[in-house]
């Protein structure tokens, strides 16, 4: 997510919003910029009054304007951007593509974020997910694709025949085939008696994607962007005003009556948002589950942290600016306006605007501790509800242990539904070596494991008791894999390394608190 507190600045006829690759757009307008100013190191400052914000709340992103009086516009940066995420660094480039000077400061030693990187042992770890939208070559949703382009970079990528394998409870499997007619032909398969509502729910779900892929999508919550485009695409637009408040849940309902088809789609909808169909809201829903058939999942060869690393270089190669082990501890307020950043080591920065790529808690409660929350936030923050926080285990295993036919990702819920977002009840799995075989030494797999936890399970527990939690609950979810997927699993390690991941980057949710500082 990212937070704009933005000093206005008046710019040329050409207008654009930025976007993140991962369905997270940060909306304010930008011109042809040539302004030129050097940005520079500050000493401290005082007597700073408190703001007055004034900020507008849209679907996964905040844009705040934050009033004042003015200031002297030499000596600075025109943006600085906190946190190298794929967002942050989307946000970084697309100005810096505009002339404008950037500043992105990252508080570790690479960007990325949680879809960044690291290695171990000759194995290349993605932090987070490898099931990658975006990177097709048509369409407008390809947002990674066109984010790359815009620097001059270009990846390549192998396609994934299988989105994800759903190993399900009463010994339901599904594979989600890059192909939708496979696709729809498994499932009406396994449904026979209800393929006249799968073909209905799917199918609300295209008109929605088909409608949303026939806007150049620069924004889908500002009002005048989207004023425009209702003259351009009248349908389109009325298509998705009356879906927008509809939930995927309540859709699926009015076509299919069996429960456990309806709790695949609850499965299907988990994956996306972390929360059941009733609370996964429709559109965003359809993007995905329609565009892994339309863009396809694709893998970045050499991994998801290559992706970071591209637009870090693009960014650069525009003339902006990324420092590491800058670690932005707050935001500086002057006579009501966004002026700046404090880091941890006393350093101050400045800029016309100021981007958080930290989730909005962390931006509000750390970031801008103290200051009041605008009543936007505070609604914002009563209606939606944290994500869940994730136990990711990383393993390098024995090529010989998975059967030939195995997919790259499984979702696996064996026993009971109930058990769907309850800690520790799912298991995502990621075999990224599947695809792209170089991520690991000859004769090595990757297997990198995540479960949904709970923060409360883990607060005041001292570091031997963690630890040892840590690893008691990650050898339970191995045993749980080795006897439903991959018999002889524990004794084909070769590599393990568990981390919390307290946060969860959701299309909608976001957590970051007490981080494990072993999971950036």
């Amino acid at each position: 997510m990212n937070l704009c507190f933005q000093n206005p600045v008046k710019c040329g006829d050409r207008s654009s919003s930025l976007f993140s690759a991962l369905l997270i757009t940060s909306n304010y307008k930008l011109g042809t910029w040539s302004l030129g100013f050097n940005g520079r190191v500050s000493e401290n400052r005082k007597n700073i009054k408190p703001p007055v914000l004034t900020v507008k709340s849209v679907s996964s992103s905040v844009v705040g304007t934050v009033e004042g009086t003015k200031r002297d516009e030499t000596s600075v940066y025109d943006a600085i951007v906190i946190g190298s995420g794929i967002g942050g660094l989307v946000a970084a480039t697309q100005l810096a593509v505009k002339e404008a000077r950037v500043l992105v400061l990252e508080k570790y030693l690479i960007p990325g974020g949680s879809s960044g990187y690291y290695e171990r042992d000759g194995y290349t770890f993605d932090v987070g997910s490898s099931v990658m939208f975006g990177f097709s070559d048509k369409g407008n949703l390809n947002l990674i694709t066109q984010a790359l382009k815009a620097v001059g970079r270009k990846m390549e990528v192998i396609p994934d025949p299988t989105t994800v394998h759903f190993h399900l409870p009463n010994n339901l499997s599904v594979r989600i085939h890059r192909e939708y007619d496979d696709f729809i032909a498994e499932l009406t398969s396994k449904f026979p008696h209800e393929k006249e509502g799968i073909l209905a729910f799917y199918g609300v779900c295209w008109k929605i994607f088909n409608s949303l892929n026939s806007l150049e999508l620069k924004s889908l919550e500002e009002p005048i962007y989207l004023f425009g485009q209702f003259f351009q695409k009248p349908l389109e637009c009325l298509t998705l005003a009356y879906y927008l408040p509809q939930n995927a849940g309540a859709i699926a309902r009015k076509y299919i009556k069996d429960p456990q088809l309806l709790s695949f789609i609850d499965a299907e909808c988990f994956i996306v948002s972390t929360v059941n169909a009733l609370q996964t809201p429709m559109i965003n829903a359809s993007m995905v589950l329609c565009d892994r058939h339309y863009g396809g999942i694709n893998y970045p060869v050499g991994g998801v942290g290559g992706i970071a690393k591209s637009l870090a270089e693009g960014l650069v190669d525009q003339g902006s600016e990324i420092q590491y082990k800058a670690n932005v501890k707050s935001i500086i307020l002057d006579d009501g306006k966004a002026v700046g950043v404090r880091l941890a080591d006393g350093r101050e920065f400045f800029a016309k605007t100021i981007i958080s790529n930290a989730t909005r808690w962390d931006t509000f409660g750390k970031l801008l501790k103290g200051e009041k929350l605008p009543k936007e936030e505070e609604n914002f923050q009563k209606l939606y509800v944290k994500a869940p926080s994730f136990l990711s285990i990383h393993m390098g295993v024995k090529a010989e242990v998975l059967p030939p036919d195995t997919d790259c990702h499984h979702f696996v819920l064996e026993d009971d539904w109930k058990n769907l977002e309850e800690p520790y009840g799912s298991i995502f799995l990621s075999i990224p070596t599947i695809l792209d075989p170089s991520l690991a030494p000859n004769g090595r797999h990757i297997l990198h494991i995540f479960t949904t936890s709970s923060i409360e399970d883990w607060e005041g527990l001292p570091p031997k008791e963690y630890e040892a939690k840590k690893e008691d609950v990650a050898a339970r979810i191995i045993q749980r894999l080795e006897k439903k997927l991959f018999p002889g699993l524990s004794s084909s390690i070769t590599f393990k390394e568990v981390r919390l991941v307290l946060y969860s980057p959701t299309i909608f949710h976001a957590h970051c608190r007490n981080c494990d500082s072993r999971s950036a």
